[in-house]
């Protein structure tokens, strides 16, 4: 009797709410710690990530004109459904990285724990961000945030779950939609969470999830017009300079940061409702007091 072989899954791209594979048909192998073919993913292309920004475009009205309360509770679902998936999760992360069991779960823990963070200041990130200005004259004067659109994340290779969930929480909970390319050395976890926005009520588009070459997209995604902002974190050298370069041409806000590996599990600033802030813009408001 012949042995039988595994079923090797195939992790596929997150775009519009569906799970397309790669219009360029390619795909990545992901290994296991002993050398062995632990699941393929789509290698997503430019056009792919040209399709998720035209998702992205289509659902940025309806998440960002939905109430502070309802982003709050699908963030908090989205918390809800990787605390299901914990151990899983876990696993997969400690398959297919140098990390331990133990560590990949303090991983997933802090994940979770993000989310529940950014769902609850999804209707108190505007008094900290806002303010009445005192002005001279019969008028009240507000400065209100408003999302920007469209913002582009770049996750760091590690932590791969939790650097992707720190960079794309902040931007959701201000009304933003992401377009995110996932960790390019592990990006089994950022499949996970395609997942888990899909069975999380998170509107189609609101947030889609690329994996690939992080050189063959990055470019691309800093000189597309409809992306209005960028954040990212752990770059080289040279791909921050890319970045920087493409966002000259049309002017958006990029969001390049250094994190260690401690600072991703720092409550205080990581859940601070100014990670909020590079991903909205103010608008004031005159308003007559007296006639």
């Amino acid at each position: 009797m012949s042995q039988r072989l595994n079923v090797t899954k195939t992790f596929k791209l997150f775009i519009g709410g569906a799970f397309p594979r790669s219009e360029s048909g390619r795909s990545m192998e992901v290994n296991a710690a002993d050398g062995s073919i632990y699941a393929h993913l789509c290698h997503a292309s430019r056009k792919d990530l040209r399709d998720a920004v035209e998702a992205a475009g289509s659902a940025r009205e309806k998440w960002g004109s939905a109430s502070s309360y309802l982003r709050g509770q699908i963030l908090y679902r989205m918390a809800e459904m990787l605390e299901g998936k914990a151990q899983e999760c876990a696993a997969i992360i400690a398959d297919t990285t140098e990390s331990t069991l133990i560590n990949a779960r303090k991983e997933v823990a802090a994940s979770i724990d993000r989310l529940v963070a950014f769902a609850g200041w999804t209707d108190k990130y505007q008094q900290v961000l806002g303010c009445s200005n005192p002005v001279s004259g019969t008028y009240y004067n507000f400065t209100v945030p408003e999302p920007t659109g469209i913002v582009g994340v770049i996750a760091p290779d590690t932590p791969s779950l939790l650097g992707l969930v720190s960079l794309i929480a902040p931007p959701l909970a201000a009304g933003n939609v992401v377009v995110a390319i996932a960790s390019e050395s592990s990006p089994v976890a950022a499949a996970m969470l395609a997942e888990v926005c899909a069975t999380a009520d998170v509107l189609p588009g609101t947030v889609n999830l690329l994996t690939g070459y992080r050189d063959e997209l990055i470019g691309h995604m800093a000189m597309h017009r409809e992306i209005g902002a960028i954040s990212t974190a752990n770059l080289s050298k040279s791909q921050a300079a890319v970045v920087r370069e493409g966002v000259a041409e049309n002017i958006k806000r990029v969001h390049i940061q250094r994190i260690t590996d401690r600072q991703w599990y720092e409550t205080d600033d990581r859940h601070s409702p100014w990670v909020i802030e590079p991903f909205v813009e103010m608008k004031t408001i005159w308003h007559p007091s007296a006639t």
